[in-house]
Parts: C-alpha cells; structure tokens; sequence
C-alpha cells in the first residue's frame, strides 16, 4: 500500500478576553470533502461558557476514530470470513487519567479507549465466541489508528443478535 497524506483545516477566531482565560474555545474542523465540524474543548476541562457543550471535543473525536476505524477493519474482515453483519453499533468509551506524575503533576492522557461492539448478524448461525474474538483481534491489529495510538484498547465482548 503506498503511503497516504490525510489533511484536516482548524480555524478559530478569538471571542472574548484572551488575557483573562475568558475566550471561547469554540472552533471547526474543515475535512477534504467539504464537510465542517463544530469543535471546542471539552466542557469537563474548559467550563462552560468558554466551551461549546454542542460541539465534538478532541477526547470525543480521538475515541471516535478508534472506534470507527475498529469497526470498519472489523466488517471486512468478518465479510471475509462469511460473517453478514447487519448492523454494528459501538458505545466506546475513554478513561482520562493523570499520567507520570512525579514529573508532570498535571499531566493528562487518554489511558484506556474499551470497545463495546453489538451486532447484528444475518442467517441462522450465531458466529460463536471464539470466531468473533479472533476477528476482532485481527481488526484491532490492522487498524490503522489502533496501530497509532499508545493507550490500551480493550474490546469487550457482548453477544450478537441474529435476524433472518
């Protein structure tokens, strides 16, 4: 596979009294198809008012691309393999901790990203556990944000519901 260069365009215009702490943290993402993403610092660390509650944060959008990068690895593999998801729902979550402490006493870090796959498989076969955690296994070390990042990711397994 030949190398890739993604881009991503972060504008933001000051509102508010930046030499007090009293400006908005609100800003948007521009993407290469056009679209744009309210963004803003998350309201558990920049309180609200200078904060956009509405708007993705990056904790949300780093938790995001794991999990869509997971399950996207995830459905072409299992396609592979014979397995018909029909649909594939994920509330991922991410655990924020103080990291190396005795150096940098305020210094935070995503330190667990856990994966909470539910799917939906077409055809009268459940794929047993086994098969699904190796698929997921082999999704986790071929995904590309997975293979960029440093925290732990943990998919947790939850049974799959059948149709057809």
């Amino acid at each position: 596979m030949a190398d890739h260069l993604y881009t991503a365009e972060v504008s933001w215009k000051l509102e508010g009294e930046l030499d007090k702490g009293r400006y908005s943290r609100a800003h948007v993402w521009r993407f290469d198809g056009g679209i744009e993403v309210p963004a803003s610092a998350s309201p558990s660390v920049v309180p609200l008012p200078h904060s956009l509650e509405a708007a993705v944060d990056p904790e949300e959008a780093f938790i995001a691309a794991i999990a869509s990068c997971h399950m996207l690895t995830f459905l072409d593999i299992a396609r592979r393999k014979g397995v018909r998801v029909v649909t594939y729902q994920d509330a991922a979550e991410a655990l924020m901790q103080v990291i190396d402490v005795d150096s940098h006493p305020k210094r935070m870090g995503i330190t667990r990203v856990t994966l909470n796959p539910v799917l939906t498989v077409e055809g009268s076969d459940a794929p047993d556990a086994a098969l699904l955690s190796q698929l997921h296994h082999q999704a986790h070390d071929l995904c590309f944000i997975a293979n960029s990042v440093k925290c732990d990711i943990i998919v947790a397994e939850h049974p799959v519901k059948l149709v057809g």
